[in-house]
């Protein structure tokens, strides 16, 4: 059985080199809150999410979501320097 995703989304934010912006954290829960508010989304409806980071802990994209509420649902998280924006979607 085949399932459709959808982008319905985006947030972005600015940032600079690490250390000379906010926390990874703080950026990503206000990218995230970004994309949802765009979506017109709750993120109790969100199913799973696709976190990408470079500079990071294996689990960034947990601690990123952390901020917007702990649902339960699946976090993956992406490593792959220059192309991990694209590997995430």
């Amino acid at each position: 059985m085949s399932r459709k995703a959808f982008v319905v989304g985006v947030g972005m934010i600015p940032f600079t080199k690490p250390g000379k912006s906010d926390d990874y954290d703080v950026m990503g829960a206000r990218a995230a809150t970004a994309a949802l508010r765009d979506a017109d989304l709750e993120y109790s409806k969100v199913q799973q999410a696709y976190v990408g980071y470079v500079y990071g802990d294996s689990t960034s994209g947990q601690r990123a979501l952390y901020n917007l509420g702990e649902t339960g649902i699946p976090v993956v998280n992406v490593n792959n320097n220059c192309a991990t924006g694209s590997t995430a979607l």
